[in-house]
């Protein structure tokens, strides 16, 4: 498209959307082999939330805020609660963990001794118990199980097992609550990962109940993998319930949305799109990802507005002559209307539609220029900085 980029067509859609921000994004981060620190890094979960509220308040786009137990226990989930909506924010999704604990060396959910098993089962029960007190409606469960060569585990029976110890969790979830399980292609385990992909995920799921949903992250495919083509299958099937939205340049690198390749983003969303899962409450989307050398709070600010501007073009997309197009077998026509709405620049519409809504045209600058960077730089000295595993 040329010229000025209306988008009052699709205002009321932009309005509806919503992007979850993860706690752990405001911690500290790093590589295996360097965890680096920050000033004003929160050292706790009260100070993760008044920050991902900081997103909100210059986007209008984030909500809500996503847990991960242990790292983000308080004595009082109740407290932690109204601390957020003071803020302006609600806290979402409860992220478990077993995979920092010694006992899971050979597998959580799907360890051959009960013992273990248990033990994880019983941390699930536990973040169930956080959610009745958080009013959180997903339990999201991603496993870091698997073998390291061949021979050395029994796969079909860690199937077996994670499939009774998902049933187990399964059964204790409230009326309203949801069991979202994420599959990761590899790592840490290297020769096989237990829930590797989207049919493993969706085989386990389906087995489980109806408030048993998919979630895809955006960076847990091998090289060249199609995800829209996923996206389309979980939504055909009614199984896709949360997004994980991050990049990658070769493995799981869990980069800003959008940085490695737009064009995919701007593809995921078109599918998402056509097959209902936008603005929809069944569909959550939310940000998965490690700002290792940029700030917290920035990192998330660009994030959040990638995904709104490849929503817009996604929405922009004449779905009336494409499908004419492709019914008429136009290859070159059809690619032609994709492409088209792809290459919309539409921030500077975003920016005007954005400053009618009472909201910076420019959250990055409105952001900078408010002065919370240098104030918890200054303020937040002493104390541990939040990371991975606090």
């Amino acid at each position: 498209m040329t010229g000025p980029v209306d988008i009052g067509g699709i205002s009321d859609q932009l309005a509806a959307q919503q992007i979850e921000l993860p706690s752990w994004a405001f911690g500290n981060s790093g590589t295996r082999f360097k965890v680096f620190a920050t000033p004003g890094t929160p050292r706790d979960p009260y100070e993760k939330i008044a920050d991902a509220a900081q997103v909100h308040k210059h986007t209008g786009l984030a909500p809500t805020v996503a847990l991960h137990i242990p790292w983000d226990h308080v004595d009082d989930f109740g407290d932690l609660r109204r601390h957020a909506e003071a803020h302006g924010v609600r806290l979402g999704t409860i992220n478990s963990n077993t995979f920092q604990d010694d006992d899971y060396k050979f597998g959580a959910l799907t360890h051959v001794d009960p013992a273990v098993r248990q033990k994880a089962i019983d941390h699930h029960l536990q973040c169930i118990d956080v959610m009745h007190q958080t009013g959180s409606r997903d339990l999201k469960i991603w496993l870091a199980e698997g073998s390291n060569y061949p021979g050395q585990e029994d796969m079909r029976s860690r199937q077996d097992r994670l499939h009774d110890s998902l049933s187990t969790i399964y059964d204790r979830l409230g009326p309203d609550q949801r069991l979202v399980l994420e599959y990761k292609f590899f790592e840490p385990s290297f020769y096989h990962t237990d829930v590797p992909d989207w049919g493993t995920s969706y085989v386990q799921v389906a087995a489980l109940g109806d408030r048993a949903v998919v979630c895809l992250d955006t960076g847990h495919h091998a090289p060249g993998t199609n995800i829209e083509f996923i996206v389309m299958q979980l939504l055909r099937l009614g199984k896709l319930g949360s997004f994980d939205f991050n990049s990658r340049f070769y493995a799981d690198d869990d980069l800003i949305v959008g940085a490695a390749d737009p064009f995919q983003l701007f593809r995921i969303l078109v599918e998402v799109i056509r097959g209902g899962g936008y603005a929809n409450p069944d569909v959550a989307f939310m940000l998965d990802q490690c700002h290792n050398i940029e700030d917290k709070i920035p990192g998330q600010i660009r994030s959040v507005l990638n995904v709104q501007e490849m929503t817009a073009r996604a929405l922009l997309l004449d779905r009336v002559a494409l499908t004419a197009a492709q019914e008429a077998h136009d290859v070159l026509a059809a690619n032609a209307i994709f492409m088209d709405a792809f290459q919309t620049d539409v921030r500077p519409a975003l920016a005007a539609w954005r400053e009618a809504r009472g909201l910076p045209g420019d959250p990055m600058r409105a952001y900078l220029d408010s002065g919370y960077q240098r104030q918890i730089a200054d303020e937040r000295v002493g104390g541990v900085q939040a990371g991975w595993g606090a």
